[in-house]
């Protein structure tokens, strides 16, 4: 039986943050968490990653109590460890002490193998300037397709 495919998506990450270098990181997730996430009752709104001895923590993901799940359900809102090679968190690490990065997560999957991915990437937040320059870029674009579409 092949899965649907699920795709949940930090929206304004892109929009108030510019995304320099990505990475694909694995999550510790207890029983009922994999099957809230399967059923598409997850969110990446208002989430940040920050550094715990050496380890990467994603903070404030949203995953939805299972609905069948009983006193073994998870906490909606708790902290969740990602995993990368020792490497990337090092790389990673370096960047973050720099002023103005910060790693945002980006997109929730899950794989052809059923396991749950977090896109992360490392960003600088933009300016308001960029912002309004970013909305006006996306508009242009939207215009100039509908008028070459006539």
């Amino acid at each position: 039986m092949k899965l649907p495919q699920l795709n949940i998506r930090n929206k304004r990450a892109s929009f108030d943050y510019e995304l320099l270098d990505s990475y694909q990181a694995g999550i510790v997730l207890t029983g009922t968490e994999i099957k809230s996430i399967r059923l598409g009752k997850a969110s990446l709104v208002d989430t940040f990653c920050f550094f715990n001895n050496g380890e990467l923590w994603v903070k404030n993901m949203y995953i939805a109590e299972y609905f069948y799940g009983t006193y073994n359900n998870h906490s909606a809102r708790r902290d969740r460890k990602l995993l990368l090679t020792k490497k990337e968190l090092q790389k990673i690490q370096r960047l973050t002490k720099e002023s103005g990065f910060s790693v945002i997560p980006v997109k929730l999957y899950i794989t052809e193998k059923g396991l749950a991915k977090l896109n992360v990437a490392i960003a600088k937040g933009k300016k308001m300037y960029d912002k309004r320059e970013s909305i006006k870029e996306r508009e242009d674009k939207r215009n100039m397709d509908r008028f070459f579409k006539k």
